[in-house]
């Protein structure tokens, strides 16, 4: 299946796919939200790197884009063997020192959204840990990738 036969919220996201393990399954038989989570970070990673700024980068360059807060709704369960597509858009940034990453999950099999999320990110001195401006390659990344309103 082609991402851009699923219904996403919003057009063109970056996408990531996952295979759900059974590893991820937690006493009650479904996916443990933890694994959730680690989804939401890896597609955020991925399009980072995609946009020129990975790990690697964010340490030369002294700055990270910091959770401040995270929004996850829960809209479906998930099992082992669940083929997942985990798309995201950066939804915000006002090219200082915030930004935004809104989320979908959607079940392969059957394009059930199983989950929206937004996470709200700020920029930090690596080595202070404090906030700070945005370098010009996180503008670069992020600002002229925006989707939808400012913050």
């Amino acid at each position: 299946m082609k991402d851009g036969e699923l219904p996403w919220d919003l057009p063109k996201p970056f996408v990531i796919e996952v295979l759900v393990g059974p590893d991820q399954i937690d006493e009650l038989g479904h996916t443990n939200n933890v694994h959730y989570l680690g989804w939401l970070q890896d597609c955020a990673w991925a399009h980072s790197a995609a946009r020129g700024v990975d790990g690697q980068r964010m340490v030369a360059l002294g700055y990270a884009m910091a959770v401040r807060e995270t929004r996850m709704h829960y809209l479906a369960a998930t099992f082992a063997g669940d083929r997942l597509r985990v798309g995201d858009w950066i939804t915000a940034c006002d090219g200082r020192l915030r930004a935004q990453r809104s989320f979908q999950i959607i079940r392969e099999s059957d394009r059930f959204t199983v989950m929206r999320a937004v996470l709200d990110y700020v920029c930090i001195n690596i080595s202070s840990g404090k906030p700070s401006r945005m370098p010009p390659a996180f503008v670069t990344a992020y600002a002229d990738d925006v989707r939808s309103s400012a913050i």
